[in-house]
């Protein structure tokens, strides 16, 4: 497989989902040659599961992205006030052809402004908090991804894996993605139906819900009083 010779950059912070930089990581290494993990330095940063991850680059060094990748998790609740990670959003997004926001990583798009006037999706719990921003068209449903214009933004975590095949289908076409897919062998058949807040049994939507509803107002707030600023 030839590898394209777009840049590509994910701005990883503490506390991010792992699987957010993971799963595209390993979608788009498998066709572009550059892809790079980004930081406010270069000191390992660790993620909400605990693996520490090495930047290639700082906010500061870092080269003109064809594409932005934008991961979330637990820590984005903090980066949304983070001046220095928001205005690395905003620059890098000028050069960038494509936007794309992993999970909550919508939010902090959101934060930056980069979803103005766009659709958006994310995961299903916070979409509520997308909600709150109102020149973001928040999508109907639960999508695994969805595509406007430049930008690109999925549901949770395990989505980011198929928003990023999407991507490499926009960028190098679709016989690269189909084999991107076939090469990392991405066809999932999950031992349950729970997976989507519409199939999920409803006592286990109940549980997962309430486990995520402090983290959920906390968002809310951060959103909240962002938009006062």
């Amino acid at each position: 497989m030839t590898s394209s010779p777009l840049t590509i950059g994910i701005p990883i912070f503490p506390q991010a989902d792992l699987l957010d930089i993971a799963g595209p990581y390993e979608v788009f290494t498998q066709q572009f040659s550059k892809v790079y993990l980004i930081a406010a330095d270069m000191q390992p940063v660790k993620t909400s599961g605990g693996m520490k991850l090495v930047p290639d680059y700082t906010f500061d060094d870092a080269p003109k992205l064809t594409l932005l990748v934008v991961p979330g998790g637990p820590g984005q609740i903090r980066m949304m006030t983070s001046r220095r990670y928001i205005a690395y959003l905003k620059a890098a997004a000028e050069s960038a052809s494509h936007v794309m926001g992993v999970c909550t990583g919508a939010l902090l798009l959101a934060a930056a402004g980069l979803l103005d006037g766009h659709e958006a999706t994310t995961h299903w719990d916070s979409l509520p908090c997308l909600n709150l921003f109102p020149r973001v068209s928040v999508s109907p449903g639960y999508p695994r991804y969805v595509i406007s214009g430049t930008r690109i933004t999925t549901s949770g975590v395990s989505a980011g894996i198929d928003g990023a095949l999407e991507v490499v289908a926009l960028l190098a076409g679709d016989e690269a993605a189909k084999e991107v897919q076939l090469l990392i062998q991405y066809a999932p058949q999950p031992p349950f139906d729970d997976g989507d807040p519409m199939s999920a049994e409803p006592v286990v939507y109940r549980k997962v819900e309430q486990g995520l509803k402090k983290t959920q107002q906390t968002r809310i707030k951060q959103i909240i009083r962002l938009l006062k600023l």
